[in-house]
């Protein structure tokens, strides 16, 4: 099976090619198919329990190699997009919003969805929620940039997602303009790390970007999320020795950042 350009979930998308057709392997965030079994439930699912290299992890500022790296080339753009409720996500599916640039080489963002809490620990904190930027370059590149949210105001750039969420698993409907440089924080600061997706098949060699700062949204929106997904985050992995950075703006500390920043050879991998 070819991958499509509209995915339902970028993690069983690739897990169904894998099974050449065949239907999709039940997975699940709670009970007896829950991210501790996942490894078990299919041979496809090995990595999950397997992998050295699994995400999410935790990010400790007082731990991570500061410097060194150049904020994130995005060239994110408003385009159409569907927003379907997939079984285990809200995610914003994409055809033309644009791309990022990592490591010298563009990306195409394929969709945006949301886990709450978040996957991710800041300073051993989650946050409420956050949303994964899910990126391709090619066949086999895989990046995702992930932005944390807190309780706060109201987000508008998630209302038109939020106040309409479809209600049923494979219930979709079309926003005519997504942009999503709307939901990325002004702080350009980020950690990256290399991991893997957070659903099976857990696939590693995934870049991960994860910014810093938080945006907000309301008690009203996260309420409406949950009442579609309780919980839908997978807990954060052992780090097992890899190298983690933290990109720092000039002037904030740190050492030089080097000219060839995430796009280059400074950010070691």
């Amino acid at each position: 099976m070819k991958f499509t350009l509209l995915f339902a979930s970028a993690a069983v998308v690739l897990a169904t090619s894998a099974q050449a057709g065949g239907p999709p392997t039940e997975w699940a965030y709670e009970g007896p198919k829950d991210a501790r079994h996942w490894g078990q439930l299919d041979p496809l699912f090995k990595t999950c329990s397997a992998g050295k290299r699994q995400s999410p992890i935790n990010l400790d500022v007082s731990e991570v190699e500061k410097g060194g790296l150049k904020p994130i080339p995005f060239s994110y753009k408003a385009g159409p997009a569907d927003v379907l409720n997939n079984g285990h996500t809200l995610q914003i599916n994409v055809a033309n919003s644009g791309t990022a640039r990592f490591d010298g080489l563009e990306y195409r963002l394929v969709n945006v969805h949301f886990h709450t809490p978040s996957e991710e620990k800041i300073n051993s904190m989650l946050s409420h929620m956050s949303a994964h930027f899910f990126h391709r370059a090619g066949d086999l590149k895989l990046a995702v940039v992930a932005v944390t949210f807190k309780l706060g105001k109201e987000n508008a750039a998630l209302k038109p997602m939020f106040d309409n969420m479809p209600d049923k698993e494979g219930k979709k409907f079309a926003l005519a303009s997504f942009n999503p440089a709307d939901i990325l924080p002004a702080d350009p600061t980020y950690f990256f790390y290399m991991g893997s997706l957070t659903e099976p098949p857990c696939t590693e060699d995934v870049k991960w970007y994860v910014m810093k700062t938080p945006l907000e949204i309301s008690f009203a929106q996260l309420d409406a999320f949950k009442k579609l997904f309780r919980m839908n985050a997978r807990y954060t992995q052992a780090i097992n020795g890899r190298r983690i950075q933290m990109m720092v703006p000039d002037g904030e500390g740190g050492p030089a950042s080097s000219p060839a920043g995430a796009g280059g050879k400074a950010s070691g991998h």
